[in-house]
């Protein structure tokens, strides 16, 4: 399963109660399922755990029964409603009117309470919503064909205190999260608390590994730094053999001359600590920019 389908099979586990937290997980999947108008419902899915939840969460939130239910065999499951009777009953139980389209926006009274709003956006995510593989990216979002409802979702959401973006494709509307804190705080909102802890997880194994990584590169780029430099100073030696000015040096810079041909392949640190006694690393780097000067002179 991916992490998409475990987070809604979690979500799927949390009780159907109370009446006012079911008909807000219904709203919200209404909003952001395929079809909802005043003649017809339809709702799509994969997600087994979503169309066992669905004819539960109908007959809990109006007593109300799809009148098609998924056949045998099918890829995904749909679920129908046609009869006006029972479409105008939920209509009526969102504040709206029953001859008008029902899903030029959200009404905000039916989510006052903050755990009407999470069941809300649940049910919004498990009818049109779908989260990455932490461990590859992080992007979560809510997909509906309804542009108004998509804005207002935006507006909700950041009264919320959440910072979503929106984007439009394929005519749908989308609204999306692509920070892993936000997206971690958005599941437990929602209820899937099991899930937003294995997406910090992620985030954390990810973190470690950049970090690791950064260190590794940092690393190589430094030794790659020190073979040039002991590569550059060695020519420089060769170079003073060969205009016969090594004599003439002092004896500082003739220790060090022997020393850096001894150990071609140590850092400065390791080199300053083969005299006898150690110098520092400042003072060797000093005498090794001498050579090289003085061989160019």
């Amino acid at each position: 399963m991916s992490f998409s389908s475990d987070v809604k099979s979690e979500l799927c586990e949390i009780a159907l109660d109370p009446l006012c937290c079911i008909r807000a997980e219904v709203y919200g999947a209404l909003l952001y399922g395929n079809t909802f108008s005043t003649h017809e419902v339809r709702l799509i899915t994969e997600s087994e755990a979503f169309a066992r939840r669905l004819p539960a969460l109908l007959g809990r939130a109006f007593g109300l029964a799809f009148d098609r239910l998924p056949g045998e065999g099918e890829r995904k499951y749909v679920f129908q409603l046609n009869n006006r009777e029972k479409i105008g009953k939920m209509i009526d139980a969102f504040g709206f009117d029953s001859r008008q389209s029902p899903v030029l926006h959200i009404n905000f009274g039916l989510l006052e309470d903050d755990c009407c709003r999470a069941a809300f956006l649940r049910g919004a995510f498990l009818a049109g919503g779908s989260v990455t593989e932490p461990s590859k990216r992080y992007h979560l979002e809510l997909v509906t064909s309804h542009a108004q409802a998509s804005r207002e979702m935006l507006a909700l959401l950041t009264d919320m205190g959440r910072q979503p973006g929106q984007a439009v494709r394929g005519g749908c509307q989308v609204t999306y999260f692509k920070s892993g804190e936000q997206i971690a705080e958005l599941l437990t909102l929602m209820g899937a608390g099991r899930s937003a802890a294995a997406l910090m997880d992620a985030r954390a194994e990810k973190n470690l590994r950049n970090g690791v990584n950064r260190q590794v590169n940092c690393e190589a780029a430094n030794l790659d730094k020190a073979v040039n430099a002991a590569q550059e100073q060695l020519e420089a030696i060769r170079r003073l053999y060969e205009l016969d000015r090594v004599e003439g040096l002092t004896a500082q810079l003739k220790e060090t001359i022997i020393l850096r041909e001894t150990y071609p392949e140590l850092t400065l640190s390791q080199l300053a600590e083969e005299f006898e006694p150690p110098i520092t690393k400042s003072c060797l780097n000093h005498r090794l920019r001498k050579l090289v000067e003085l061989s160019r002179a």
